[in-house]
């Protein structure tokens, strides 16, 4: 994973953490960390389901407004949701999104 990602494991269980204050935006680095560790999910065989949860009060508020203002002028690319949330549905194991704070556009997707 990353710095923005972090994936733990208890008893079975994968812990993703999105860790990317101040509101877990889906910045740049937070749906690839997310892939990784749903990849990573995928092939442990120790690991029979996962939850998906924000760090702090916030589950993931949506996109990061700084990344519209870059895509919208043309300085950055955006990171395509729809290939990650694909993915999220494929995998082998259960995920539960631990829904909790806020939740708002591209959060609710997830």
């Amino acid at each position: 994973m990353n710095e923005l990602v972090q994936l733990t494991k208890d008893e079975g269980i994968a812990i993703i953490t999105i860790n990317n204050p101040p509101v877990n935006a889906l910045s740049p680095g937070v749906p690839e960390g997310i892939l990784e560790a749903i990849e990573h999910i995928d092939r442990d065989d120790s690991v029979k389901a996962a939850v998906l949860i924000g760090a702090g009060s916030t589950f993931i508020a949506g996109a990061d407004i700084k990344e519209f203002i870059k895509i919208t002028s043309g300085k950055a690319r955006g990171t395509p949701l729809l290939p990650l949330l694909l993915r999220i549905e494929d995998c082998r194991k259960p995920v539960v999104m631990a829904i909790h704070g806020a939740a708002f556009g591209g959060g609710l997707e997830v």
